[in-house]
């Protein structure tokens, strides 16, 4: 059953892989779509299509894109009302034949709503009715009968996952913006404290005075276990940082551990953040500059502590102080 299931999980990769291959301009052009639109993305679909097409939706409104979900029968018993001109509809049917589907499709074309298709078959009716069309298809269901939907509802889940993402970093979204969609969240908590509730203080803190030899700072970095380590003077004001990249380019470069001062191989006037200011800030200058470790600072500008970024993440210790 093992091996099994690992034959099944390759169906599924290989199912992704063959969406990743098909996608073409046809995704550009949906996301120019969405992008436009003053108003919501409706997503509808049936059976297993409709529990991805609510995932999607969910989604979509989390990474900043309000969305909901429509169900098609629903749709045409009374429910077309909450669609209006401004709105666009995202239809799923692996077929692309599906009735009822198809049959909203129809009535929402004809009120001027963009329509974009997730289908497994480009010349299907449904693909032919929207303005766009997303090739979902893959080459066989994981199912051992070649039925239920597995591969397709994965790899169509995965393609709306790209959507979703790739909508958000066009908007030029922060993780902010995320923390506000999240506030009940174990991220969205870590993102509206304070840092100093969530950083590493006193004896945690790697840092070395001005004028320490590099060996002994390296020890440091090892003995600590962050990633750097923060220079300061004698008065913790923070004159630069040394990370395990910052060793590995020098040994490269050298060959060997030079007989120097930590102040002549560190990174000087590095990234700080004061200790009053939000973990989702801290995020966003982490992400912004590609650094793991943060010095965090009073507002006399010493060295008070330091944040990981899997403190923030949750991937190592992290906790409140009350």
């Amino acid at each position: 059953m093992l091996n099994r299931a690992k034959e099944i999980l390759a169906l599924e990769r290989a199912g992704i892989e063959e969406v990743e291959k098909n996608l073409d301009e046809n995704f550009l052009q949906a996301l120019d779509l969405i992008l436009s639109l003053r108003g919501r993305v409706a997503v509808t679909g049936v059976g297993k299509s409709g529990i991805i097409g609510r995932k999607i939706s969910a989604t979509l409104s989390s990474l900043g894109t309000p969305s909901f979900f429509l169900h098609p029968v629903e749709a045409l018993h009374g429910d077309l009302g909450t669609l209006t001109k401004e709105d666009l509809l995202i239809a799923i049917s692996y077929s692309g034949n599906t009735l009822e589907v198809c049959e909203l499709v129809e009535i929402v074309k004809r009120r001027g709503i963009k329509v974009i298709a997730m289908t497994g078959n480009p010349e299907s009716p449904l693909a032919k009715l929207a303005d766009v069309a997303l090739n979902t298809k893959v080459p066989r269901e994981a199912c051992p009968f070649n039925l239920a939907p597995t591969t397709s509802t994965t790899a169509t889940l995965a393609l709306g996952d790209a959507l979703a993402v790739c909508l958000f970093e066009l908007r030029g979204l922060s993780s902010e913006d995320f923390r506000r969609n999240h506030p009940g969240g174990a991220l969205g908590e870590r993102l509206k404290v304070k840092v100093k509730e969530i950083m590493l203080t006193e004896e945690a803190i790697p840092k070395v005075l001005t004028g320490t030899p590099l060996h002994e700072a390296v020890y440091i970095l090892d003995k600590k276990r962050l990633g750097g380590v923060i220079v300061v003077d004698r008065s913790d004001h923070v004159l630069g940082i040394f990370t395990d990249g910052d060793l590995r380019r020098l040994i490269t470069k050298t060959k060997h551990l030079p007989e120097v001062a930590i102040d002549e191989v560190m990174t000087k006037k590095p990234k700080l953040i004061e200790e009053n200011r939000l973990a989702a800030e801290a995020l966003e200058l982490m992400e912004k500059h590609l650094i793991t470790l943060l010095p965090v600072i009073n507002e006399d500008e010493k060295l008070v502590g330091v944040l990981h970024l899997h403190d923030i993440l949750g991937k190592g210790t992290f906790k409140f102080t009350v």
